[in-house]
């Protein structure tokens, strides 16, 4: 997870319905088409222009509100390598590991909207390269690790045929 991503810069509680409003609801059999409009009503060009790789940073308490696992989902869809945030809700987060979408827990104050960043999950930091600064992570669980490491959690079990330990 060593290559570079753009950030987009995103305030406290982002909700699910930010992330998926309600009126695609329809679309929820269709996550391709859903991923379309992941974040539309927080930021309308983000589903438009975000590219493979890039990074969401988010403020405190991000995927707050009902438990909708697409959220996550789409987010990963669209091409977000991570959510970095101050904090999560927690049913989205473990959503988003389950899926295999880094929920990273960092101090987001100093990264800056299009600043370049590496994640580096083995050594808990995000390397911020516009600014040159280093942002300290809470360590992701090895157990979540696992689970990441293979794409998440359908990937974890099908390939090994049980839940991690």
């Amino acid at each position: 997870m060593n290559e570079v991503g753009r950030a987009w810069k995103f305030g406290d509680s982002i909700s699910t319905d930010h992330i998926i409003p309600g009126r695609f609801y329809h679309l929820r059999s269709n996550l391709d088409e859903l991923a379309k409009h992941a974040l539309v009503d927080a930021r309308e060009e983000f589903a438009r222009e975000v590219r493979p790789g890039d990074f969401i940073v988010a403020g405190n308490n991000f995927g707050l509100g009902s438990s909708r696992e697409h959220a996550a989902v789409v987010i990963k869809l669209a091409g977000a390598r991570a959510v970095l945030a101050k904090s999560f809700a927690r049913i989205f987060y473990r959503n988003a590991i389950n899926v295999g979408l880094p929920a990273i827990v960092c101090d987001t104050d100093e990264i800056n909207e299009g600043d370049q960043l590496v994640l580096d999950l083995e050594n808990s930091v995000v390397l911020d390269k516009t600014t040159g600064k280093r942002v300290p992570c809470e360590p992701i669980p090895p157990f979540m690790r696992t689970i990441l490491d293979n794409g998440g959690l359908v990937n974890f079990i099908k390939e090994r045929g049980g839940f991690p330990r």
